[in-house]
């Protein structure tokens, strides 16, 4: 009777664990454990981040750049051609050339754009087509020995084979109607061929220098051919 009542007694505590564990909720497994929650956004959470703040100082470079240029640009319009210096610094080969078209725009008189050819050359400024242009169609109306190297010169500044080509074809054609008889058959060639070399290599060997260089060697042969007349 006692062994039978023992032996009960493990029955129900073996069959009070298993009903426990049975119970008990199995623990997630690795793969199902759950993405941390989002973390609480404060008051302060629309404040820009530092790459906000990058973008906007860029932003406000841009527009301050823009403004100097307008300002720039304002400036040449009246004249004013120290605006050209403060243009180079900008280190922008295009904008500096808006400001020197401005410049020649408004120099409506020869005496006008002889002083901003003068200011140019004596700044080291680049010169471009549009003012070396404009200038060889002021020399026309002077031309002599001086105004002619002067001529020549700012044409071959501009580093445009056609420009310094027009600079030559309008000086010759000057030289054989006798405008310029002050200049010799053999000094006009020394200066068309000296000015020739300030080209830079890449425009004496382009497709329009080529042109430009045999322009030159029958320049050359015609005013040989004067000088031993």
């Amino acid at each position: 009777m006692v062994t039978i009542l023992i032996t009960s007694l493990i029955i129900v505590g073996i069959l009070a664990i298993g009903l426990y564990f049975w119970q008990k909720p199995a623990a997630p497994m690795a793969s199902e454990t759950l993405l941390p929650p989002p973390e609480p956004r404060g008051l302060f959470s629309d404040f820009p981040t530092d790459g906000d703040l990058e973008l906007g100082k860029d932003a406000e470079a841009i527009a301050n750049a823009e403004k100097k240029r307008a300002q720039l640009l304002e400036r040449a319009q009246e004249g004013d051609k120290s605006a050209l210096q403060d243009a180079r610094i900008d280190e922008n080969e295009g904008f500096y050339t808006a400001v020197l078209n401005s410049l020649v725009d408004v120099a409506d008189s020869d005496a006008k754009l002889l002083s901003l050819v003068s200011y140019v050359t004596r700044h080291e400024l680049p010169v471009n087509s549009t003012l070396a242009e404009r200038f060889i169609e002021s020399w026309k109306h002077t031309p002599d020995r001086s105004s002619t190297a002067k001529m020549l010169h700012i044409a071959a500044l501009s580093d445009d084979a056609r420009v310094y080509q027009s600079a030559v074809e309008n000086t010759l054609s000057f030289w054989r109607s006798g405008q310029l008889s002050d200049i010799s058959a053999q000094e006009l060639r020394s200066i068309l061929e000296g000015e020739f070399w300030i080209l830079s290599a890449h425009t004496r060997s382009s497709g329009a220098g080529f042109l430009l260089k045999r322009t030159l060697a029958n320049t050359r042969r015609e005013l040989d051919a004067a000088h031993n007349h």
